[in-house]
């Protein structure tokens, strides 16, 4: 009897162990700069543990330009890129083994703002202008503005800062005359005085502004977690969407940036208003194409601006199991 008793009691400590845990797997995703507002679902999905539940890690690792992530990317030294579209399209049209994979924002939000003295963009002809780079996407977003307003290119002077906290750094030191920014620097440069001298949205309607792009061997190698990442930036934007969740969703980036709650506050009224985030974020069916050809006129692509070119099917196939 007591030797059954002691099987028994070996059988019950075996049923009543804790089950084995296994390592989260991680994605390493490079950004612009650190804190930024467009990663405000990964932000969310992060605090929230939307990824956690899916046994998925993500670390976000900051470089200075979309350019320097994508070049990480093509390296295969992370395995996905938030940021402007231009680069990754640049990179693909190159042969880089890289492949989109969802649309991150829908609508550029950049505002330029000038020296208080400058009141309109065509005061711009022969000043001083900050942009993110010399091929980035906010030198076409610029001369799609600039255009209307009877400005060329040669018109004024470009120097070059791949992130909003260093262009607004700029505009606050005097050393450049204007700079296109978005949310909150925006909203800083205009709490400080400098004038709003136009809202890009009031001239470009017809591009996406950031999305994810992908190391495509990583990807395809690991399809499982692209599924669970995808899944809980949806459930980010979905989150961050709700009005009910203003207070937190704006803790959530105070913390994150470091910024101005003031200002914090104003991005995510403005977020929410024009619908920056779009839950899937479908790269089939988005305006890349448009994006293509303006990059194809300036001579920046060398191939076909369709959009089969920049995706595998593979892979974005996978947006399409986030329901």
């Amino acid at each position: 009897m007591r030797a059954i008793v002691m099987k028994l009691l070996a059988v019950a400590a075996v049923v009543m162990s804790p089950l084995p845990t296994f390592a989260a797997e991680t994605i390493l995703m490079g950004t612009t700069g650190r804190g930024s507002a467009q990663q405000w679902p990964i932000f969310i999905a992060q605090q929230k543990g939307y990824f956690a539940e899916n046994n998925l890690r993500v670390d976000l690792v900051a470089a200075q330009s979309s350019a320097a992530i994508v070049q990480q990317l093509t390296a295969g030294s992370v395995n996905l890129a938030s940021g402007g579209l231009a680069d990754p399209l640049r990179a693909i049209d190159k042969g880089a083994p890289v492949t989109l994979l969802r649309i991150e924002t829908q609508i550029p939000p950049y505002t330029v703002y000038g020296k208080p003295a400058i009141k309109s963009l065509k005061d711009l002809k022969g000043k001083i202008i900050s942009i993110g780079g010399v091929k980035d996407i906010t030198r076409i977003y610029l001369e799609r503005m600039m255009a209307p307003n009877g400005l060329k290119p040669n018109d004024y002077d470009l120097v070059f800062a791949g992130t909003a906290a260093a262009r607004f750094a700029a505009l606050a030191s005097g050393a450049v005359d204007a700079t296109i920014l978005v949310p909150p620097f925006s909203f800083k440069a205009e709490g400080e005085g400098f004038t709003n001298l136009g809202a890009l949205s009031d001239y470009v309607t017809d591009m996406p502004f950031t999305g994810y792009a992908a190391n495509t061997a990583w990807a395809k190698s690991h399809k499982p977690a692209l599924v669970a990442f995808l899944k809980g930036v949806a459930k980010g934007v979905d989150y961050f969407n709700d009005p009910s969740h203003r207070t937190e969703s704006i803790d959530i980036l105070v913390k994150e940036s470091g910024a101005d709650r003031a200002d914090i506050e104003k991005s995510y009224d403005y977020y929410l208003k024009i619908k920056i985030f779009d839950r899937v974020g479908h790269v089939e069916g988005s305006q890349i194409k448009v994006l293509a050809e303006a990059m194809k006129s300036l001579g920046d692509l060398d191939g076909s601006t369709d959009v089969t070119r920049f995706v595998d099917p593979e892979i974005v196939e996978l947006a399409k199991q986030v329901k």
